[in-house]
This record gives C-alpha cells, structure tokens and sequence, in this order.
C-alpha cells in the first residue's frame, strides 16, 4: 500500500485564494472606514453614560455598557473575520435598533432628555454603519460570482 502525502487543507489553493480576496476587500478604505468609526461609536455607546451624564448604574447606563461592547466586536472585527461579516452586520444593526428604543424599553424611569437624544443619535449612527457593512460584504459576495445584473448563459442556452 502506497502512502500518500496530502498538503493540509490550509494550504488548499482555493482556500488560499479565499483568504486573500478577503484580505483586499478588508483592505479597502471603505471597510477600513467602516471599522474605524463602528470602533468609536461602540465605544462612545458603552461610554456614553459616563459622558453624558446618566451613570448612575441605572438600567439605561448597564444596558449601554453592555451594547456598546457587543457592537465593538461585532463590527470593530471587520477586519479580521471579513467573510463572516455579513451575519455579524445583521446582528450589529438589531444593536443599533435595540439602542434607539432602549431608554423607553428598560426598567425604571431612564427616559430623559440626555439619555433619550444620546441613544438616538448613536442607535441610528450604528444602525447605518451595520447596514454600509452589510451593503459592503453582499457587494463584496456579489462580485464574486460575477458581475450583477448580467445574465449568465446556462447549458443548452444559445
């Protein structure tokens, strides 16, 4: 019996290849873009009770802090996890939704007029950096299989 000597799959071509698209498309200004300010809007989110001026540990400041630091590393990966962006976009976006309605959805009496003009401004800031990296990995999907919008001819098809 022969043995045969198979290259790991990390060495795969195609895999090799993946890799590499991904680490352009992530090489763009646009999703360096993208990253850098869904850094600072995380990090402003979860810091923004501190800033603002609602820290007293209420409900609102928690549910800041916590949102703020799920929303860094959802999207402030991007980078890094450029193929899995898509779904963590998604995800990143209900953060950003989540943030415009939290000061009227958790318990106790949060709702004023600091909390409420700071969450909404920084839910809809997210909610639009999820979407341009959504937009972003789709297109960045999209243009693998080919161009949108043409027809690609099928067997038989003439």
């Amino acid at each position: 019996m022969a043995s045969t000597h198979r290259a790991p799959i990390e060495e795969h071509p195609d895999l090799m290849e993946l890799r590499a698209r991904h680490d352009r498309a992530a090489a763009t200004p646009r999703a360096q873009m993208i990253e850098a300010l869904a850094l600072v809007t995380g990090l402003f989110l979860a810091a923004s009770p501190w800033i603002v001026g609602f820290n007293g540990f209420t409900t609102l400041a928690v549910t800041n802090l916590i949102a703020g630091l799920a929303y860094m590393l959802l999207l402030g990966g991007l980078g890094t996890s450029y193929e899995r962006t898509h779904s963590m976009a998604w995800a990143a976006a209900a953060i950003g939704i989540w943030t415009c309605v939290a000061p009227w959805v958790v318990a106790g009496d949060v709702a004023r007029t600091r909390s409420i003009t700071s969450n909404l401004i920084t839910g809809v800031i997210a909610t639009l950096l999820a979407l341009a990296a959504a937009s972003a990995a789709r297109d960045r999907t999209d243009s693998r299989g080919g161009s949108r919008g043409r027809r690609h001819p099928v067997a038989g098809d003439r």
